[in-house]
């Protein structure tokens, strides 16, 4: 996995060094894998990858990154300074999907986990009320029409 990912980050490298429609065409992907997943940054991209198989992130480019980055535990520099970039596109005060909804989407991973699914079990074996346990079962079907939704 570390040859992998040392072959992407090498790539996005050298696509993105110079200001040529190369780093245009790269940064118009990551905009589409952003909207994809339902992220406002990179940052955040490789940490929603932390709930991701691996087969489910093999779409494109910037998300196979992400996965290999989150997989390998490696952090790189200019994630902030692409994420700071992207932020002038994107309208500020605002929380993404996959934010908002990562720590329920997790609590389900987990009980799906040890074996409980919605159909054995309900929401007072669990200690949630109904509507975090509805909510934990939607997962992607209930994404908003819109990108984010503001504070």
């Amino acid at each position: 996995m570390a040859v992998l990912t040392q072959e992407l980050l090498l790539h996005a490298e050298r696509c993105m060094r110079h200001e040529d429609v190369v780093k245009n065409i790269l940064l118009a992907g990551l905009n589409r894998t952003l909207d994809e997943w339902l992220c406002d940054s990179f940052a955040e991209l490789i940490e929603e990858m932390e709930l991701w198989k691996w087969d489910d992130a093999t779409r494109d480019f910037w998300s196979r990154l992400a996965k290999a980055l989150q997989q390998s535990n490696i952090s790189v520099t200019w994630a902030e300074q692409l994420d700071s970039r992207l932020a002038s596109v994107h309208a500020t005060a605002k929380m993404s999907w996959a934010a908002a909804t990562r720590s329920i989407r997790e609590c389900k991973m987990r009980i799906e986990r040890i074996g409980g699914s919605r159909l054995d079990t309900d929401s007072e074996v669990w200690g949630l009320n109904q509507t975090t346990w509805e909510l934990t079962q939607c997962g992607r079907e209930k994404q908003p029409c819109e990108r984010a939704f503001p504070l």
